[in-house]
């Protein structure tokens, strides 16, 4: 990669000098997210520039090997950004995947101390404190569930003078 990396321009030679291991072991996972973000921005434009200008070229030497052939900078360059990406994408993984586990152990641990155990003894006298409120089902007087019921009933009624119909 040693004269692919003299046709970068600098900030793109800085970009991928932050996806070595190195400078990525200290980030955390939003700025990997940022970093994957950037990355596979300059790749996209290497491989869309890569596919145009080979397209083009294909028009005028009338060769898909030739058009191949006068592209081949471009192409490079989307290869070191692929490069680049699959690493990010490599430590973004592991990282997701550590903080997925601690959050898990997380939940885990306050599952266990929250839970109910069977036979432990519960603080307090075991009475109820307030009175409460009676559980009354409200929806039945509503004029849509009354007719609801109705309707209901009346087919109720149809149905079994049918069939006493049929029996006599």
């Amino acid at each position: 990669m040693g004269k692919l990396e003299k046709s970068l321009s600098e900030d793109e030679f800085l970009l991928v000098r932050e996806t070595k291991k190195q400078q990525m072991a200290e980030l955390d996972e939003d700025e990997l997210l940022l970093l994957h973000a950037r990355v596979r921005r300059a790749r996209n434009k290497y491989v869309k520039l890569y596919r145009r200008a080979g397209a083009e070229k294909v028009g005028k030497k009338k060769s898909r090997a030739a058009g191949k052939n006068a592209n081949v900078r471009n192409a490079a360059k989307a290869e070191v950004f692929e490069n680049a990406l699959a690493r990010v994408s490599r430590q973004l993984g592991a990282v997701a995947r550590a903080s997925a586990e601690s959050l898990k152990q997380e939940r885990l641990a306050r599952a266990r101390r929250d839970s109910f155990v069977p036979g432990a003894a519960v603080p307090g006298s075991g009475a109820v404190s307030s009175p409460g409120v009676d559980r009354v089902d409200r929806t039945r007087e509503s004029p849509g569930r009354m007719k609801y019921e109705a309707s209901t009933s009346a087919a109720g009624a149809r149905r079994q003078a049918k069939k006493d119909d049929r029996h006599s």
